[in-house]
């Protein structure tokens, strides 16, 4: 038999219709593909097989998570080589790569090639998916149970493992950079910025739906004043974030509840924060997530929505929910095109009143954030597990490059409550909170 990557090259060629991005080295040794191109390498035949069985992005990342795949150059070089194959660069697509289509090949010659792939991959089925995968799901999609074991199975890692990926700041969203500026430093000045759109006042009464471990309602209260209440369906989170605001001294300020943003009842809010929380929410149900914001916010109150977003399709009814996010990283998370989050709040009743684009601040964020999984990854893998290293290492860094490519986006949206009169309480010049 042929060397087997010089045969797996050959082969993906004439499936694909196109030169191979990357350089092959096979589980035989033998190497094949461009010069100098970052080299993947497939450790066994079983990754062969996985994808064979799924092709597309869920195959790949199963043979990843597992360990049987990997890159030995640049990741970022490497995942950006191959975004042809898995993600189509038209925004009007359905998003889906070269490899998510082979499953339903016609030309004679391909179906061919696809048979000597199944042999060069060996006799059997595909393994098991590994361990770190969330296959069972029960209830209805973006119930408050279903919602509460998606949050768990992603925030509930290990407060320790995040602190490693984190760093001090704890937060677990998009920095707002400076040049020369520390990721903490950075951390801070975008919680900072969030206080400053909120006009927040010593006295005001904050809710921060999906606090994460209580960075930002430290924070406001700290340096604002505010009476802050925090809410997050994550165990793990709550418990770190009260040690944190006792550490403090907070704790007459700010409190911290392990509940539903659909079960919060004690408004009036003056400022309501949501920060990378709505991407959990789902289409089906942002609309009443906005009206439930609306609802807990006095007249004349603020709320500050910061969500990731993904590029329009030309026909919407072709979403489809990235498969590797939803079976390692975020299950049943959904991303919506900013104008569409616009217009829900909108139609809540909100005055959307300023929209601030900021994905290149996340492209950096994250990068950080592989640099420090990276520095600790022998702590990271004894903390977790060497699978679940490598899905965070996978997504953070294909994260990075997305934001990059402007495959998806991020956005501050400022919206205010505005009173029966039409007073918005804001200045003439808006993005004085800037300066």
């Amino acid at each position: 038999m042929a060397e087997a990557a010089s045969r797996l090259t050959a082969l993906a060629e004439e499936l694909l219709g196109s030169p191979l991005p990357v350089r092959l080295r096979a589980w035989d040794g033998s190497e094949a593909g461009p010069p100098g191109a970052p080299t993947l390498v497939l450790r066994h035949r079983r990754a062969l097989r996985r994808l064979l069985w799924r092709p597309g992005e869920l195959g790949l990342a199963r043979a990843w998570v597992a360990g049987e795949l990997d890159f030995e150059s640049d990741l970022y070089e490497g995942l950006d080589r191959l975004a042809g194959l898995l993600w189509e660069r038209d925004p009007g697509s359905d998003g889906s790569g070269a490899l998510s289509r082979l499953a339903g090949l016609r030309d004679p010659r391909q179906r061919a090639a696809v048979r000597e792939l199944i042999t060069l991959a060996g006799p059997g089925l595909p393994p098991a998916p590994p361990p770190e995968e969330m296959r069972s799901r029960t209830g209805v999609l973006h119930s408050p149970r279903r919602d509460k074991a998606a949050i768990s199975h992603h925030y509930d890692v290990g407060n320790d493992f995040y602190e490693l990926v984190l760093g001090p700041s704890m937060v677990y969203s998009c920095a707002y950079w400076e040049e020369g500026a520390s990721l903490e430093e950075a951390q801070r000045a975008k919680l900072d910025l969030v206080c400053r759109k909120l006009a927040l006042q010593p006295g005001d009464r904050l809710l921060d739906v999906g606090c994460g471990w209580g960075s930002m309602v430290l924070h406001a209260a700290r340096e604002y004043g505010v009476q802050a209440v925090g809410i997050t369906l994550s165990t793990e989170q709550a418990a770190y974030a009260r040690k944190r605001i006792a550490d403090a001294g907070l704790t007459d300020r700010v409190e911290i509840r392990v509940q539903d943003y659909r079960h919060v009842t004690d408004g009036p809010y003056d400022a309501v924060s949501s920060i990378g929380m709505a991407e959990h929410v789902g289409a089906a149900r942002y609309r009443d997530y906005a009206a439930a914001l609306y609802g807990l916010l006095k007249p004349g109150g603020r709320l500050l929505n910061h969500q990731i977003a993904r590029r329009p399709l030309g026909d919407e009814e072709r979403y489809r929910v990235d498969a590797f996010i939803d079976a390692y990283v975020f299950p049943d998370g959904e991303l919506a095109p900013v104008g569409r989050t616009v217009s829900l709040l909108e139609e809540a009743g909100f005055e959307v009143r300023d929209l601030e684009a900021i994905r290149e601040h996340y492209a950096r964020t994250l990068r950080h954030w592989v640099a420090n999984l990276e520095a600790g990854w022998t702590d990271a893998v004894r903390l977790t597990s060497p699978g679940r290293a490598r899905v965070w290492r996978l997504y953070m860094a294909a994260s990075a490059l997305s934001f990059e490519r402007n495959r998806i986006g991020v956005n501050q949206v400022l919206a205010v409550r505005t009173v029966g009169s039409g007073d918005a309480g804001l200045p003439l010049r808006s993005r004085d909170w800037r300066s």
